[in-house]
């Protein structure tokens, strides 16, 4: 877990710090919707490495975004799942999408 300490002063940069990747912002897209398995994040993210992904992941668990079950089966099974905290940012995603689809208008 990230540390109080440890963030910068500016709200903005520590909110920029936890998601500034857009991996981050698919990843938290694609759980907004539920739970899935590290090869449905893959496939519904699209060009993302499994490092990359598995990178990004990790530093959203430790980050408090992302919570990780592993079930102890043979094959082991992995899921992913928004905290309340990662499902918090659900309205900044939410104004991402009018505002993107408000610029993409205005080209036409």
């Amino acid at each position: 877990m990230i540390k109080k300490s440890e963030l910068p002063p500016c709200p903005v940069e520590i909110t920029l710090k936890l998601i500034s990747d857009r991996w981050k912002v698919l990843i938290i897209r694609d759980l907004l919707t539920g739970t899935k398995r590290f090869g449905e994040l893959r496939r519904s993210i699209g060009n993302v490495s499994q490092k990359v992904l598995t990178s990004n992941l990790r530093s959203m668990e430790e980050s408090g975004l992302v919570l990780r079950k592993v079930y102890a089966e043979v094959p082991p099974r992995v899921e992913y799942s928004l905290t309340d905290t990662g499902r918090s940012l659900e309205p900044i995603l939410d104004a991402m999408v009018v505002w993107g689809t408000n610029y993409k208008n205005s080209l036409d």
